[in-house]
């Protein structure tokens, strides 16, 4: 089985995306994270879920869990709007990291060695030309290996 076998089609976002549209996007499709792609659909970034999050969660409830226990639903739900003009590009972390892309005709035990180095919980499929045709998430290759 290779990675175009198990690719998806997966939503993007560009890097001047709104970063509450992506958060909306995260949360109403229940994504791990977003491939960020260029005006050619070619991976610049995946956005990890964690990443938005870090942006909307005050950094003193990061801090002390014991102050975000305090904070009611009503309250909390006012965070996501920290996230309010600020673009895609801004919640990407300071320290690029290695981009979690494969070639449509890695192995299964490829795209997981991928996965884990990069600790990404989806991997970015791309054509000879670079180009996005889908993604493998965490998910899809946990059950593709239990079935066997």
């Amino acid at each position: 089985m290779r990675a175009r076998d198990l690719a998806v089609e997966f939503p993007t976002v560009t890097l001047d995306s709104p970063a509450l549209e992506a958060a909306k996007l995260l949360a109403e499709q229940d994504l791990p994270g977003l491939i960020i792609v260029d005006d050619d659909s070619r991976p610049l970034s995946i956005l990890p879920g964690t990443q938005v999050l870090r942006l909307a969660v005050p950094p003193y409830c990061q801090d002390d869990p014991a102050l975000a226990r305090v904070v009611d639903e009503a309250h909390a739900d006012l965070f996501l709007r920290r996230l309010g003009g600020k673009t895609v590009r801004q919640c990407l972390p300071e320290q690029s990291r290695e981009l979690p892309v494969a070639d449509r005709k890695a192995t299964v035990l490829e795209l997981a060695a991928l996965m884990a180095r990069t600790r990404s919980p989806l991997a970015a499929v791309v054509d000879g030309d670079g180009r996005l045709v889908g993604a493998v998430t965490l998910q899809s290759l946990m059950d593709h290996a239990l079935e066997l």
